[in-house]
């Protein structure tokens, strides 16, 4: 059985782009580019958690690295380095070659150098930390958000939470619905792209991976604003709006812009081959901090839900 630093060498060494010291040392050395600020960002995942046991070890690299790529996508961050901390039963070697080949298939999507971490031997779980450059003053925040601003989402929420589902057989997808929500849960794709345009334009963002309406409520609460939402072809009951307001694991935007800059918004979607939904507006005041439409057309409070560690799966 090879030995914890033949598998490092042999699965997360590679060749470095803007790196000055990568793996093989006590510590990794970088150079971040001139006038630039850092950004940095930690995620954990657990087995059983965050994914099934029985998780397909290739889609688990990808999904690892690039749940953690949305935050800095979140933050209008171009992502630079990552290290990798990661606890294994076993040193199976066919199992850590396909988590490896998907770890890097992403970090070579976004240009992501890996310059470290650790192994050790326990139940299944991973931890990434990433750094990313921004211009100074530029970054994303969830603090920003201002009355008047539109609400806005990327791709199509909820469609992780609905692949879970099928897997849960708690509903049962068909084609090609499955292999999309499938793809959504396994795949995450991180919006990149759209983060860096968004610099200078959103007032606020946030990735979605706890649900749209808890992930949306933490730009409320650190902007001190509430929300009106009305979003197009949301059903008026089902899993299917369940997921699509609580269901977590998508890791796309949401994010605030001035209605002055709506045709700024909607450019993107041509120019990024991305969809991009308005799903509301900002209102002054806390209280009610959300609210939806009646049959009538007339507010009424909901209460976000979502994802929560420590909770009852509801924030």
């Amino acid at each position: 059985m090879p030995s914890e630093f033949a598998l490092i060498d042999r699965y997360f060494r590679r060749r470095t782009r803007h790196t000055v010291l990568g793996v093989g040392d006590d510590g990794a050395i970088v150079r971040p580019s001139a006038g630039m600020e850092l950004v940095v960002s930690t995620d954990m995942l657990v087995s059983g958690t965050h994914f099934l046991p029985d998780a397909d070890p290739e889609d688990l690299g990808w999904k690892t690295l690039a749940v953690n790529v949305s935050d800095m996508a979140a933050m209008g961050a171009q992502p630079r380095w990552v290290v990798l901390a990661a606890a294994l039963p076993a040193a199976t070697e066919s199992w850590i070659e396909k988590f490896s080949r998907g770890f890097f298939a992403c970090a070579d999507q976004f240009g992501i150098d890996v310059i470290g971490g650790d192994t050790t031997k326990g139940p299944r779980n991973f931890c990434v930390t990433i750094f990313g450059e921004v211009p100074p003053g530029q970054a994303l925040l969830r603090s920003g958000a201002q009355a008047g601003d539109d609400v806005w989402v990327s791709g199509h929420v909820g469609r992780a939470a609905l692949g879970l589902a099928h897997l849960q057989s708690r509903i049962v997808l068909e084609e090609p619905d499955r292999s999309e929500c499938l793809a959504a849960l396994h795949r995450p794709q991180p919006r990149v792209a759209l983060g860096l345009a968004l610099r200078g334009l959103a007032t606020a963002a946030i990735d979605v991976s706890d649900g749209l309406l808890a992930d949306l409520g933490h730009i409320l609460d650190e902007s001190h604003v509430s929300a009106h939402l009305d979003i197009p072809g949301l059903p008026p009951t089902g899993i299917e709006r369940e997921c699509r307001l609580s269901g977590g694991d998508d890791y796309e935007l949401a994010f605030t812009a001035p209605a002055a800059l709506r045709g700024e918004v909607e450019a993107l979607v041509e120019r990024l081959g991305l969809a991009l939904t308005r799903i509301g507006s900002i209102t002054s005041g806390v209280s009610p901090r959300l609210t939806f439409p009646d049959a009538d057309g007339n507010p009424v409070e909901i209460h976000p839900s979502g994802y929560d560690h420590f909770g009852s799966g509801a924030n």
